[in-house]
């Protein structure tokens, strides 16, 4: 256990360093999120919607499509060179392999979504600060849920003529469970509803995460191979 968390640390540092390095995805994800939420407060009539209503939809849509940009990403790295047949060739586990990227996915993700969410703050004047803790919980384990199976998606893609088109099309039907949940969840935090009255939905949450977790780890190593 102790050397695959250690392989799995070693190829998620690669990935963010050479992210870092580059910041291509990341910068691209960041002018994209400002840029729907841009046209989102723009668009909307305050007269006839309020911001409360249309918020939890707005901030999920953002999150689930600029984490779309950077898992992209989790295997086109390897593609080129063909770098992937040389960590597929390395003496470590599929599964540290598919850790290391689900970790260096997270991380990305992670940082898009908290630059992201006083964006979203800002321009809809959403009180995002009374609710930040159960927020940051619900939004972490939707993160988890979709970014597991994302990162399975993009080991599909990576080999197909058209990847940047086929992840969107291949993971979408996968995130109508932990998205809907999301914004579920959202819309009564922003409405001041109890946290009790989400447990349903939460419970959904966690049992997609630990369904889909152990099933993308299953099936990795037969993906990758194809």
């Amino acid at each position: 256990m102790a050397d695959l968390l250690r392989a799995a640390w070693a190829i998620a540092a690669k990935d963010v360093l050479l992210e870092f390095r580059s910041r291509t995805a990341f910068v691209s994800a960041l002018v994209f999120t400002a840029l729907v939420l841009a046209i989102f407060n723009f668009a909307r009539d305050p007269t006839a919607v309020s911001a409360i209503d249309l918020a939890p939809g707005i901030l999920w849509i953002t999150f689930t499509f600029a984490a779309m940009l950077g898992l992209n990403r989790a295997f086109a790295l390897e593609r080129e060179n063909r770098a992937l047949d040389g960590l597929l060739l390395s003496p470590v586990s599929r599964t540290a392999i598919y850790l290391g990227k689900v970790l260096a996915n997270l991380v990305f993700v992670g940082s898009v979504e908290a630059i992201a969410l006083p964006l979203f703050a800002l321009f809809f004047n959403v009180p995002v600060l009374p609710v930040l803790g159960p927020l940051v919980l619900v939004i972490a384990l939707a993160t988890i849920g979709f970014v597991a199976v994302g990162t399975l998606m993009s080991s599909m893609a990576v080999n197909t003529r058209l990847a940047e088109l086929m992840l969107p099309v291949l993971l979408l039907p996968f995130l109508v469970p932990p998205v809907t949940s999301a914004v579920q969840i959202t819309a009564r935090l922003f409405a001041g509803r109890p946290f009790s009255e989400v447990g349903a939905w939460l419970r959904l949450l966690v049992g997609y995460d630990i369904v889909f977790v152990a099933a993308c780890i299953l099936f990795f190593e037969s993906t990758i191979e194809e």
